[in-house]
């Protein structure tokens, strides 16, 4: 009886995560480590709510400014997105600051199957003129 126990458990165990995975729908899923690292574009001009609130992209536009690098993605602690931290200004990582930008500021814009950018309506100006993340709380 105790073998068939240890059996029934490893059967369980191992058909656990093909069972999750059969009922999530990965389709419209993104992983961070596909966000993380990459380019934050602006688009060069000012864009009001309505205008902003309707826009979208698919891939990047060759008029849109690569002004930084996705640095982090902030989830509070429901697990929904919050914002990203970029790291903008400076040049080779000298006089740089990450600045958080807030997920009403942002738009997650596909470049592949497999990576995405961010695209801010805040000017280069507007985030180097944000304050500094404090990222010592983190560590």
């Amino acid at each position: 009886m105790k073998k068939l126990s240890v059996t029934a458990l490893i059967a369980v165990i191992a058909t656990g995560p093909a069972l999750a995975e059969a009922h999530m729908d990965t389709a419209n899923m993104i992983r961070t480590r596909d966000i993380t690292g990459g380019d934050i574009y602006t688009l060069n001009g000012p864009m009001d709510e309505d205008t902003w609130g309707n826009w979208e992209a698919e891939g990047v536009g060759p008029d849109w400014n690569d002004i930084g690098e996705i640095e982090d993605v902030i989830l509070d602690r429901d697990g929904q997105m919050i914002g990203v931290v970029a790291e903008v200004g400076g040049f080779l990582d000298i006089g740089d600051k990450h600045v958080f930008v807030p997920v009403d500021d942002i738009r997650l814009t596909p470049v592949d199957d497999k990576t995405y950018v961010i695209v801010t309506r805040k000017t280069e100006e507007q985030l180097e003129e944000m304050d500094s993340v404090d990222e010592a709380w983190w560590n």
